[in-house]
C-alpha cells in the first residue's frame, strides 16, 4: 500500500519540473512562441494549487480509495493525451488537466498513510517514505527530463506516467472500500468555488499579473468569511485551524516551500548558464541532492525524531539548509563542481531531509479522522502557494540587464543575479527556523507496535501530540 501511494506521489511531483529541460524541444516541434512557452509549465501549476483544498475534503466526503482512483485515472489519461498532443493549445490542455487530476491525487495519498498508520514511529516512517519520495521527484524530474528528450522524444516526459498510471489502478485494491468517514455533510460548493477562484486568481497573478494577485487576496478573504459565518460544512472547518501545530506548523510550510521549490527553477539556470552544463550534465548533476535528501529523510530523521523534539529538528535543519544557499550565492562562472554545486548540496539536502519529515508530521498530527483530508489539502496548498511566490518574488529580485542587443547577459551578471535569490533563500530559512521554536513540543517516543496498521476506510487510534 505504501509502494502504492509513494508511486503515485512520485508521479505528480515529477510532473512539477519533468517539462523544464524539455521546453525548448517542445517549442521547436509545436510551435510555440516565446510568450506562451511558459504556460506548459503554468498550466500545470496553476491547476494543481487552485484545486488542492477541494481535493483534500473530497477524500473525507467521497472515500479514499474511490478519490484517489479518479484522481490517478484523470491524471493518467491526461498525460497520454499530453503525450499525443499536436498543437500548443492541446498540450496546455492536457497539462492542466494533470494538475487538476494531480490535486485531487495528492492530498489523497497523503490521507490515506495517515489514516492507515496511527501517530507514533510507524506513522514517522511512513510519513518519512512518503516524503522523501516527493522531494525525489522534485530532484529526479530535471534529470529524467533531460534523458527522455535526448534519447527518446519530448513527448516520454508525459507519456511515461501512463504505465506507471496504469499499474496503480490495478493495485488500487490495496486500498480497501475505503468508505467516506463524513458521508452526512455534503461538499461546500460556495467555499469550493471560492477557494479555488482565489488560488488560482493568486497563483496566475504571481506568474505576472499583479492585478491578478489583488482579486486573488479578495476572493480568499471572501472565502474566509463564508467558511466562518455561512457554510453549514465548511471546505476547512475552523476548528482544524486552531492548534498551535496546524495554523502555524502550515506558516512555517509555506516559507520553507518558498525556499525548497524555487531553488530547482535557480539551480538549473545557474548549471546551464553560469557553468555551461548541457541539460544531461545538469541533470546529472541533481544526483547528489537526490541521494542525500532520500537518506537523511528516510534514515537520519526518522532515527532522530525518537530521540529528540520535532521543532529541534526543524530549526535545526532550516538553519543547515540557509547555510548551504548562502555556501550557494557564491556562485561564479569557472568554478569546478564539487566549490559551486556539490558542497552546497551537501548541506542543502542534510537542512531539507531534517526539516521536511518532522514538518509533516508536525501538520498532520492530533487532527480528527473526518478532517485527514482537509488536513493533507491544506498542507499541500501551503507548500504549493508558497512555492509559487517565492519563485514569483525572487525573480523579481534578480532581474538584472541584458547583454547586447537584447540578448543573455554575460555569465558573471547571470551569477550575481542567482547569487542575490540563493542569499534571500538563506534568510527566509533563518525566519523558518526561528518560527519552528514556536511549534508545540513533539516526538515519537511510543515503542513500534507489531500489528498491522489499521485498514485505510477505517479510522485509526489518534495519539494527541505532546
Amino acid at each position: 500500500m505504501l509502494a502504492l501511494l509513494c508511486a503515485a506521489q512520485f508521479m505528480v511531483v515529477l510532473d512539477v519540473s519533468v517539462v523544464n529541460v524539455a521546453l525548448p524541444s517542445i517549442q521547436h516541434a509545436l510551435g510555440f512562441d516565446a510568450r506562451h512557452l511558459a504556460w506548459v509549465g503554468n498550466a500545470y501549476a496553476l491547476s494543481f494549487g487552485a484545486l488542492l483544498l477541494l481535493g483534500g475534503r473530497l477524500a473525507d466526503l467521497y472515500g479514499h480509495r474511490r478519490v484517489f482512483v479518479a484522481g490517478l485515472a484523470l491524471f493518467t489519461t491526461a498525460s497520454l493525451a499530453g503525450g499525443l498532443a499536436d498543437a500548443p493549445g492541446a498540450l496546455i490542455a492536457a497539462r492542466a488537466g494533470q494538475g487538476v487530476g494531480a490535486a485531487i491525487l495528492a492530498p489523497a495519498t497523503l490521507t490515506i498513510l495517515t489514516s492507515a498508520f496511527p501517530e507514533g514511529p510507524r506513522r514517522t516512517r511512513a510519513i518519512a517514505i512518503w516524503t522523501a519520495v516527493s522531494l525525489a521527484g522534485g530532484t529526479a524530474g530535471n534529470l529524467i527530463g533531460g534523458a527522455l528528450t535526448e534519447y527518446l522524444s519530448w513527448r516520454w516526459i508525459l507519456l511515461i506516467n501512463v504505465p506507471i498510471g496504469l499499474a496503480c489502478l490495478a493495485a488500487a485494491r490495496l486500498l480497501g472500500p475505503g468508505r467516506g468517514r463524513d458521508g452526512r455533510r455534503r461538499l461546500d460548493v460556495l467555499g469550493a468555488v471560492l477557494a479555488s477562484a482565489g488560488l488560482g486568481a493568486l497563483a496566475y497573478g504571481l506568474s505576472g499579473a499583479p492585478a491578478a494577485v489583488l482579486a486573488g487576496a479578495v476572493v480568499l478573504a471572501l472565502f474566509a468569511l463564508v467558511e466562518v459565518r455561512v457554510a453549514r460544512a465548511p471546505l476547512i472547518p475552523p476548528a482544524l485551524l486552531r492548534p498551535r501545530q496546524v495554523w502555524l506548523g502550515n506558516t512555517v510550510m509555506l516559507l520553507a516551500g518558498a525556499c525548497l521549490n524555487p531553488m530547482w527553477y535557480f539551480l538549473t539556470l545557474s548549471l546551464q548558464n553560469v557553468l555551461g552544463y548541457g541539460p544531461l550534465q545538469a541533470g546529472l548533476a541533481f544526483l547528489p541532492h537526490t541521494v542525500l535528501t532520500m537518506l537523511v529523510g528516510l534514515r537520519v530523521a526518522p532515527w532522530l525524531m525518537r530521540r529528540a523534539d520535532d521543532r529541534v529538528l526543524i530549526a535545526a535543519g532550516a538553519l543547515i539548509g540557509a547555510a548551504g544557499f548562502w555556501w550557494q550565492s557564491r556562485i561564479a562562472p569557472g568554478q569546478d563542481y564539487l566549490t559551486a554545486i556539490g558542497g552546497p548540496a551537501v548541506l542543502i539536502s542534510l537542512g531539507a531531509g531534517l526539516l521536511n519529515t518532522p514538518l509533516t508530521v508536525t501538520v498532520t498530527s492530533g487532527v480528527a479522522p473526518a478532517d485527514a483530508g482537509a488536513a493533507s489539502g491544506l498542507m499541500n496548498t501551503a507548500k504549493q502557494i508558497g512555492g509559487a511566490l517565492g519563485l514569483a518574488v525572487l525573480v523579481t529580485l534578480t532581474a538584472g540587464p541584458t547583454g547586447v542587443g537584447g540578448g543573455p547577459a554575460p555569465a558573471h551578471v547571470l551569477a550575481a543575479g542567482y547569487g542575490r535569490a540563493f542569499a534571500v533563500l538563506a534568510v527566509v530559512l533563518v525566519a523558518v527556523a526561528l518560527l519552528a521554536a514556536a511549534l508545540p513540543r513533539r516526538r515519537d517516543s511510543a515503542p513500534d507496535a507489531p500489528d498491522a496498521p489499521s485498514a485505510p476506510g477505517e479510522p485509526a487510534d489518534q495519539q494527541p501530540a505532546r
